[in-house]
């Protein structure tokens, strides 16, 4: 939960994490079942350096997405530049999931760009050659992130593991690009 301020009951998800977590956990050992819908939950954890901002959050359970959760999701992931939100591509968000239980680690992935806004994504491509005139952070389908105590290799084979989207490795700048567009893979 972000902050601590969540419209979702923390006992209710508690209640639900525990009904479900001995069914759940053979799920994560494979990302692709992952992805296709196995387990009774999923999810995410990240902390954004930018806006000192924590997310940690059930955001499916037994095959449904959670709506409030989502909405955090949502307003974590926003372009903080412009601090506007948008709907961000669960297939995203699923992605992250699965690679962050593929690192086998409770270390949250730290957040650089969410969505991002054209205006943003103008400003960026100015400083740097490396930003797309058509990012996919645009519409809600990227994240670049890092991990403490996991390189850009890991992190990298972990989310190209699960066969879902874009992964680019950033190595100089410590980051993995996470997409829900095509599968490729590029970058050192």
């Amino acid at each position: 939960m972000i902050n601590q301020k969540s419209g979702i009951s923390r006992r209710k998800l508690l209640g639900a994490f525990a009904a479900t977590a001995f069914v759940a956990a053979p799920a994560y050992a494979n990302a692709a079942g992952f992805l296709r819908g196995a387990g009774n939950i999923r999810r995410i954890k990240m902390y954004s350096t930018r806006t000192d901002e924590s997310l940690d959050m059930i955001y499916w359970i037994e095959g449904h997405y959670i709506k409030d959760a989502l909405a955090e999701v949502n307003w974590f992931m926003r372009d903080w530049r412009q601090n506007k939100a948008r709907d961000i591509d669960t297939r995203t968000v699923d992605i992250i999931a699965a690679s962050q239980q593929l690192l086998d680690t409770s270390s949250p992935f730290l957040m650089l760009s969410g969505y991002r806004t054209p205006a943003t994504n103008n400003l960026l491509r100015a400083r740097s050659r490396n930003v797309a005139k058509n990012s996919l952070h645009m519409s809600g389908q990227a994240a670049d992130l890092r991990m403490q105590g996991k390189s850009v290799r890991q992190i990298a084979r972990a989310a190209f593991s699960c066969a879902a989207g874009g992964v680019g490795r950033y190595s100089r700048s410590n980051f993995v690009h996470l997409d829900c567009g095509e599968k490729r893979l590029w970058g050192k």
